[in-house]
Protein backbone atom coordinates (compact mmCIF):
# COMPACT_ATOMS: atom_id res chain seq x y z
CA UNK A 1 0.00 0.00 0.00
CA UNK A 2 3.14 1.93 0.82
CA UNK A 3 4.44 1.63 -2.74
CA UNK A 4 1.02 2.53 -3.94
CA UNK A 5 0.50 5.45 -2.52
CA UNK A 6 4.03 7.03 -3.28
CA UNK A 7 2.77 6.14 -7.34
CA UNK A 8 -0.24 7.76 -6.71
CA UNK A 9 1.15 10.89 -5.39
CA UNK A 10 3.74 10.82 -7.83
CA UNK A 11 1.17 11.05 -10.32
CA UNK A 12 -0.81 13.95 -8.74
CA UNK A 13 2.84 16.03 -8.40
CA UNK A 14 3.32 15.29 -12.31
CA UNK A 15 -0.20 16.45 -13.14
CA UNK A 16 -0.39 19.52 -10.86
CA UNK A 17 3.15 20.67 -11.40
CA UNK A 18 3.45 21.80 -7.42
CA UNK A 19 4.41 19.35 -4.33
CA UNK A 20 2.22 21.53 -2.37
CA UNK A 21 -0.71 21.88 -4.83
CA UNK A 22 -0.43 17.78 -5.00
CA UNK A 23 -0.18 17.89 -1.44
CA UNK A 24 -3.50 19.37 -0.86
CA UNK A 25 -5.30 17.37 -3.27
CA UNK A 26 -4.24 14.11 -1.61
CA UNK A 27 -4.87 15.81 2.15
CA UNK A 28 -1.32 15.85 3.44
CA UNK A 29 1.46 17.77 4.12
CA UNK A 30 4.07 19.16 1.54
CA UNK A 31 6.68 17.28 3.53
CA UNK A 32 4.78 14.40 3.30
CA UNK A 33 4.30 14.82 -0.37
CA UNK A 34 7.83 15.21 -1.11
CA UNK A 35 8.66 12.25 0.60
CA UNK A 36 6.78 9.86 -0.74
CA UNK A 37 8.37 10.92 -4.53
CA UNK A 38 11.59 10.66 -2.93
CA UNK A 39 10.71 7.35 -1.40
CA UNK A 40 9.36 6.08 -5.01
CA UNK A 41 12.78 8.13 -6.26
CA UNK A 42 15.45 5.51 -4.19
CA UNK A 43 12.83 2.85 -5.29
CA UNK A 44 13.27 3.26 -9.09
CA UNK A 45 17.01 4.39 -8.80
CA UNK A 46 16.39 7.34 -10.47
CA UNK A 47 15.27 10.84 -10.60
CA UNK A 48 12.03 11.46 -11.20
CA UNK A 49 11.88 15.34 -11.48
CA UNK A 50 14.01 18.35 -11.77
CA UNK A 51 13.74 20.71 -8.69
CA UNK A 52 14.89 24.13 -8.03
CA UNK A 53 13.45 26.60 -5.43
CA UNK A 54 10.78 27.79 -8.38
CA UNK A 55 10.20 25.17 -10.43
CA UNK A 56 9.70 21.52 -10.48
CA UNK A 57 9.91 19.81 -13.94
CA UNK A 58 9.56 15.98 -14.41
CA UNK A 59 12.79 13.86 -15.92
CA UNK A 60 12.84 11.76 -18.71
CA UNK A 61 12.49 9.38 -16.50
CA UNK A 62 9.34 11.04 -14.65
CA UNK A 63 7.98 11.03 -18.34
CA UNK A 64 8.35 7.59 -19.14
CA UNK A 65 7.01 6.41 -15.81
CA UNK A 66 4.43 8.59 -15.61
CA UNK A 67 2.46 6.63 -18.69
CA UNK A 68 3.37 3.31 -16.83
CA UNK A 69 2.37 4.89 -13.43
CA UNK A 70 -1.63 5.72 -14.70
CA UNK A 71 -1.65 1.94 -15.98
CA UNK A 72 -0.93 0.80 -12.10
CA UNK A 73 -3.06 3.15 -10.62
CA UNK A 74 -5.97 2.34 -13.56
CA UNK A 75 -5.14 -1.58 -13.08
CA UNK A 76 -5.65 -1.03 -9.50
CA UNK A 77 -9.22 0.82 -10.25
CA UNK A 78 -10.38 -1.83 -12.74
CA UNK A 79 -9.41 -4.65 -9.88
CA UNK A 80 -11.19 -2.78 -7.00
CA UNK A 81 -14.10 -2.01 -9.39
CA UNK A 82 -13.84 -5.81 -10.46
CA UNK A 83 -14.65 -6.77 -6.62
CA UNK A 84 -17.26 -4.33 -6.05
CA UNK A 85 -19.57 -5.80 -8.30
CA UNK A 86 -18.84 -9.23 -7.56
CA UNK A 87 -19.92 -8.29 -3.51
CA UNK A 88 -22.30 -6.38 -4.73
CA UNK A 89 -20.74 -3.43 -2.07
CA UNK A 90 -18.86 -0.96 -3.61
CA UNK A 91 -16.26 1.19 -1.60
CA UNK A 92 -13.62 3.69 -2.07
CA UNK A 93 -13.39 7.58 -2.04
CA UNK A 94 -15.30 9.35 -4.68
CA UNK A 95 -14.16 12.97 -5.98
CA UNK A 96 -17.13 15.16 -7.27
CA UNK A 97 -16.92 18.37 -8.48
CA UNK A 98 -20.38 20.71 -9.64
CA UNK A 99 -20.58 24.83 -9.75
CA UNK A 100 -21.96 26.04 -6.73
CA UNK A 101 -26.11 26.58 -7.82
CA UNK A 102 -25.96 22.91 -8.84
CA UNK A 103 -24.17 21.78 -6.02
CA UNK A 104 -25.74 23.32 -2.95
CA UNK A 105 -29.45 23.27 -4.27
CA UNK A 106 -29.37 19.69 -6.65
CA UNK A 107 -26.43 17.54 -5.11
CA UNK A 108 -25.45 18.38 -1.84
CA UNK A 109 -29.01 17.53 -0.14
CA UNK A 110 -28.89 14.62 -1.57
CA UNK A 111 -25.36 13.12 -0.79
CA UNK A 112 -26.57 11.98 2.69
CA UNK A 113 -29.30 9.94 1.36
CA UNK A 114 -26.60 8.17 -1.28
CA UNK A 115 -24.32 7.49 2.18
CA UNK A 116 -26.86 5.50 3.79
CA UNK A 117 -27.32 3.55 0.88
CA UNK A 118 -23.83 2.89 -0.10
CA UNK A 119 -21.85 3.23 3.18
CA UNK A 120 -18.74 1.82 2.09
CA UNK A 121 -18.15 4.72 -0.16
CA UNK A 122 -16.51 8.18 0.98
CA UNK A 123 -17.79 10.97 -1.26
CA UNK A 124 -16.06 14.15 -1.37
CA UNK A 125 -17.42 17.04 -2.95
CA UNK A 126 -16.41 20.52 -4.78
CA UNK A 127 -17.96 23.30 -5.53
CA UNK A 128 -17.22 26.17 -7.32
CA UNK A 129 -18.56 28.36 -10.28
CA UNK A 130 -15.02 28.65 -12.09
CA UNK A 131 -14.95 25.18 -13.52
CA UNK A 132 -12.70 22.43 -13.39
CA UNK A 133 -10.37 20.70 -15.18
CA UNK A 134 -11.37 17.17 -14.55
CA UNK A 135 -8.59 15.59 -15.55
CA UNK A 136 -5.34 16.88 -14.24
CA UNK A 137 -7.62 17.15 -10.76
CA UNK A 138 -8.24 13.45 -10.60
CA UNK A 139 -11.75 13.88 -10.44
CA UNK A 140 -14.19 10.67 -11.16
CA UNK A 141 -17.07 12.65 -11.78
CA UNK A 142 -18.43 16.87 -12.03
CA UNK A 143 -21.28 17.96 -13.19
CA UNK A 144 -21.33 20.72 -16.13
CA UNK A 145 -23.68 23.83 -16.78
CA UNK A 146 -22.93 24.62 -20.49
CA UNK A 147 -21.11 23.45 -23.62
CA UNK A 148 -18.84 21.13 -23.62
CA UNK A 149 -15.12 21.68 -24.95
CA UNK A 150 -13.22 18.74 -24.00
CA UNK A 151 -13.54 16.10 -26.20
CA UNK A 152 -11.74 13.42 -23.42
CA UNK A 153 -14.49 12.46 -21.50
CA UNK A 154 -17.44 11.03 -21.25
CA UNK A 155 -20.70 13.05 -21.27
CA UNK A 156 -23.93 12.29 -20.18
CA UNK A 157 -26.74 14.49 -20.86
CA UNK A 158 -28.75 14.69 -17.61
CA UNK A 159 -31.23 17.93 -18.89
CA UNK A 160 -32.34 20.77 -20.54
CA UNK A 161 -32.42 23.55 -17.91
CA UNK A 162 -34.92 26.45 -18.85
CA UNK A 163 -33.72 29.73 -17.72
CA UNK A 164 -35.33 33.15 -16.70
CA UNK A 165 -34.08 36.60 -16.84
CA UNK A 166 -35.71 38.36 -13.56
CA UNK A 167 -35.07 41.23 -11.44
CA UNK A 168 -36.87 42.55 -7.93
CA UNK A 169 -39.94 44.50 -8.28
CA UNK A 170 -38.47 47.11 -6.81
CA UNK A 171 -36.21 47.58 -9.63
CA UNK A 172 -38.98 47.26 -11.97
CA UNK A 173 -40.76 50.15 -10.10
CA UNK A 174 -37.30 52.33 -10.87
CA UNK A 175 -35.90 51.55 -13.99
CA UNK A 176 -39.21 50.19 -15.94
CA UNK A 177 -40.52 46.72 -16.97
CA UNK A 178 -37.63 45.66 -20.36
CA UNK A 179 -39.58 43.86 -22.82
CA UNK A 180 -36.92 42.20 -24.86
CA UNK A 181 -33.32 42.14 -25.10
CA UNK A 182 -32.45 44.67 -27.03
CA UNK A 183 -34.28 47.12 -24.77
CA UNK A 184 -32.16 45.42 -21.75
CA UNK A 185 -29.12 46.97 -24.02
CA UNK A 186 -30.72 50.30 -25.62
CA UNK A 187 -32.23 51.25 -22.70
CA UNK A 188 -28.95 50.83 -20.18
CA UNK A 189 -30.69 48.88 -17.95
CA UNK A 190 -28.15 47.15 -15.20
CA UNK A 191 -27.17 43.21 -15.78
CA UNK A 192 -25.87 41.19 -13.02
CA UNK A 193 -22.85 39.36 -14.50
CA UNK A 194 -21.41 35.44 -13.93
CA UNK A 195 -17.75 36.25 -14.77
CA UNK A 196 -14.06 35.06 -13.46
CA UNK A 197 -10.62 35.50 -15.09
CA UNK A 198 -10.85 33.34 -18.11
CA UNK A 199 -14.31 33.48 -18.56
CA UNK A 200 -15.53 33.80 -22.09
CA UNK A 201 -18.82 34.54 -21.84
CA UNK A 202 -19.71 38.33 -22.11
CA UNK A 203 -23.16 38.42 -23.46
CA UNK A 204 -26.65 37.04 -23.15
CA UNK A 205 -27.96 34.51 -25.55
CA UNK A 206 -31.39 35.14 -26.19
CA UNK A 207 -34.28 33.51 -28.00
CA UNK A 208 -36.21 36.31 -30.70
CA UNK A 209 -38.61 35.64 -33.33
CA UNK A 210 -35.41 35.83 -35.91
CA UNK A 211 -33.68 32.77 -34.14
CA UNK A 212 -31.17 32.67 -31.26
CA UNK A 213 -29.51 36.41 -30.96
CA UNK A 214 -26.38 37.27 -28.53
CA UNK A 215 -27.18 40.55 -26.37
CA UNK A 216 -24.00 42.71 -25.13
CA UNK A 217 -25.02 43.92 -22.11
CA UNK A 218 -23.61 45.54 -19.24
CA UNK A 219 -23.70 46.84 -15.08
CA UNK A 220 -21.90 47.50 -12.70
CA UNK A 221 -22.07 44.20 -10.85
CA UNK A 222 -19.91 41.70 -11.37
CA UNK A 223 -18.95 38.08 -9.46
CA UNK A 224 -17.68 34.75 -9.72
CA UNK A 225 -20.78 33.34 -7.18
CA UNK A 226 -23.95 32.87 -8.51
CA UNK A 227 -25.38 33.00 -5.46
CA UNK A 228 -24.38 36.57 -4.72
CA UNK A 229 -25.75 37.52 -8.14
CA UNK A 230 -29.32 36.29 -6.87
CA UNK A 231 -28.66 38.17 -3.65
CA UNK A 232 -27.86 41.46 -5.81
CA UNK A 233 -31.46 41.08 -7.84
CA UNK A 234 -32.83 40.43 -4.41
CA UNK A 235 -31.87 43.65 -3.44
CA UNK A 236 -32.76 45.29 -6.62
CA UNK A 237 -29.65 46.21 -8.11
CA UNK A 238 -30.43 44.73 -11.42
CA UNK A 239 -31.25 42.05 -13.85
CA UNK A 240 -30.04 38.63 -13.52
CA UNK A 241 -30.17 35.47 -15.73
CA UNK A 242 -30.56 32.54 -13.86
CA UNK A 243 -31.49 28.50 -14.21
CA UNK A 244 -35.15 28.44 -12.99
CA UNK A 245 -34.44 25.89 -10.31
CA UNK A 246 -31.95 28.48 -8.71
CA UNK A 247 -34.66 31.28 -8.53
CA UNK A 248 -37.92 29.09 -8.06
CA UNK A 249 -38.91 29.98 -4.63
CA UNK A 250 -38.14 33.59 -5.52
CA UNK A 251 -40.53 33.68 -8.19
CA UNK A 252 -43.06 31.62 -6.70
CA UNK A 253 -43.03 34.46 -3.86
CA UNK A 254 -43.12 37.62 -6.08
CA UNK A 255 -39.29 38.45 -4.94
CA UNK A 256 -38.47 38.39 -8.41
CA UNK A 257 -40.51 38.62 -11.18
CA UNK A 258 -39.01 37.65 -15.00
CA UNK A 259 -38.44 39.98 -17.41
CA UNK A 260 -37.60 40.51 -21.03
CA UNK A 261 -40.13 37.54 -21.49
CA UNK A 262 -40.13 38.42 -25.10
CA UNK A 263 -36.76 37.49 -25.74
CA UNK A 264 -36.50 34.27 -23.15
CA UNK A 265 -32.90 32.96 -22.73
CA UNK A 266 -31.66 29.56 -24.32
CA UNK A 267 -31.86 26.66 -22.04
CA UNK A 268 -28.33 25.58 -20.40
CA UNK A 269 -27.46 21.96 -21.09
CA UNK A 270 -26.43 20.05 -17.49
CA UNK A 271 -24.17 16.98 -17.82
CA UNK A 272 -22.35 14.81 -15.60
CA UNK A 273 -18.67 14.45 -17.43
CA UNK A 274 -16.37 10.92 -16.37
CA UNK A 275 -12.79 10.67 -17.31
CA UNK A 276 -12.87 7.03 -19.86
CA UNK A 277 -10.95 5.27 -17.17
CA UNK A 278 -13.70 5.65 -14.59
CA UNK A 279 -16.65 4.70 -16.68
CA UNK A 280 -16.36 0.96 -15.05
CA UNK A 281 -15.63 1.79 -11.84
CA UNK A 282 -19.67 1.14 -10.46
CA UNK A 283 -19.37 3.74 -7.08
CA UNK A 284 -19.05 6.35 -10.35
CA UNK A 285 -22.21 4.98 -12.39
CA UNK A 286 -24.34 4.65 -8.57
CA UNK A 287 -23.54 8.05 -7.93
CA UNK A 288 -24.28 9.39 -11.07
CA UNK A 289 -27.52 7.64 -11.78
CA UNK A 290 -28.96 8.35 -8.20
CA UNK A 291 -27.69 12.08 -8.17
CA UNK A 292 -29.54 12.35 -12.07
CA UNK A 293 -32.92 10.90 -11.01
CA UNK A 294 -32.95 13.99 -8.01
CA UNK A 295 -32.40 16.58 -10.21
CA UNK A 296 -34.78 15.30 -13.34
CA UNK A 297 -37.42 15.66 -10.31
CA UNK A 298 -35.94 18.93 -8.93
CA UNK A 299 -36.18 20.41 -12.54
CA UNK A 300 -39.48 19.35 -13.20
CA UNK A 301 -41.02 20.61 -10.02
CA UNK A 302 -39.34 24.03 -10.68
CA UNK A 303 -40.51 23.61 -14.22
CA UNK A 304 -44.13 23.09 -12.98
CA UNK A 305 -43.93 26.41 -10.30
CA UNK A 306 -42.84 28.76 -13.30
CA UNK A 307 -45.96 27.56 -15.63
CA UNK A 308 -48.07 28.77 -12.61
CA UNK A 309 -46.94 32.09 -12.10
CA UNK A 310 -49.50 34.84 -13.68
CA UNK A 311 -48.55 36.14 -17.45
Amino acid sequence: MAYLNNVKMFVRVYELGSMSAAARDQRTSPAVASARVAELEKHLGVRLFNRTTRSLTPTSSGQIFYDGALKILDAVAEAEAALSHATAQPRGTLFVAAPLGIGRRLIAPHVPAFKDEHPEIELRLRLSDRGFDVTGEGLDLAFHLGPLEDSALKMRLIAECPRVLCAAPDYIARHGMPKDGAALVHDGHACLNLRFPGAREFQWSLQTEAGPQRFKISGPYESDDGDVLTGWALDGRGIVMKPVFEVAEHLASGALVPVAEATPPLPVSLAALTPHRRLRDPKVSLFAEFIATSIKTALRDAEALLAQLPR
